[in-house]
């Protein structure tokens, strides 16, 4: 028979066993890499962002992640930097990360979970569902979704016929315009105007014969993007844009990146924001 102390040793030993169980179960995965910038947005929105181990760059909001070991942008992301945060937890979308870059990360036994990202309302939702599944947490996901669905109750959009041309910049040496089937082009149509650009998907390089038979009513462009041409004034320095119905007004609309292409849980604001910028 065991003596007293050795008994009461035991019990104790497995009562914190059991606690430290039962707290890893609540907490779920600890060191989470979010390889997208809506998604890092959707772990934080669902209350995760202090199991955070690491992002990639184009994971800007909230502002406190961008204090965050950062491993690459998603177009080229690398396996060894995400693995050396030693993540129990991967998420990414398809649309970017190599196939050869996921089955490394699944080789190594670690959880990677890949989401395929739809440009509507409804795939806002899916996705934040799909997140929120993958932290064990689909009730705040619920909760999370009910919350656009409100904000979408309160959003007046009014079908206007202008054309909104997106500009992709990174100074004057890199311009592209968002076509059919792009974030850009999706949230367009959600903010009640028309793309300016027809006939391609993806994007295309701008050329000024184009520009000018496109002869947008506004032109968009990221923050960063039209920062990166010197303000309006550099914009209006692009052959073409003067000749435009947007260049001869000077009517220029510019947003956060992340706020206007994400999708994320910002996306009411962001299509409320857009539609009263293009009719200001």
């Amino acid at each position: 028979m065991q003596p007293g102390w050795l008994r009461h040793a035991v019990i104790l030993l497995s009562a914190c066993l059991l606690l430290v169980t039962a707290s890893y179960a609540r907490q779920g995965y600890q060191r989470i890499v979010s390889l997208n910038g809506t998604i890092t947005e959707i772990i934080c929105a669902l209350g995760f962002e202090q199991q955070l181990a690491g992002v990639d760059v184009t994971s800007t909001y909230p502002a406190t992640v961008q204090k965050l070991p950062k491993v690459g942008h998603n177009r080229n992301i690398s396996a060894e930097p995400v693995l050396a945060l030693r993540p129990d937890l991967i998420l990414a979308t398809s649309n970017f990360l190599p196939p050869a870059v996921i089955n490394q990360f699944r080789h190594t036994g670690v959880k990677t979970v890949v989401l395929e990202q739809e440009y509507s309302v409804e795939g806002t939702k899916k996705l934040i569902r799909e997140v929120a599944a993958a932290l064990q947490a689909s009730a705040r996901g619920e909760a999370l979704c009910q919350q656009l669905d409100k904000e979408r109750q309160s959003l007046h959009i009014v079908q206007q016929p202008r054309k909104v041309l997106f500009i992709y910049a990174r100074g004057t040496g890199t311009l592209m315009v968002a076509g059919e089937g792009t974030p850009l082009d999706r949230i367009i149509t959600l903010a009640g105007a028309r793309n300016a650009a027809t006939g391609f998907r993806d994007f295309r390089l701008l050329t000024t014969e184009a520009l000018v038979a496109a002869n947008p009513d506004v032109i968009l462009l990221f923050d960063s993007g039209l920062q990166s041409l010197g303000g309006i004034n550099g914009l209006l320095k692009v052959p073409g844009i003067p000749q435009t119905t947007a260049g001869k007004n000077r009517k220029v609309v510019a947003m956060d990146g992340q706020l206007l292409s994400g999708f994320g849980p910002r996306l009411i604001q962001a299509v409320r924001e857009l539609s009263e910028k293009i009719n200001a």
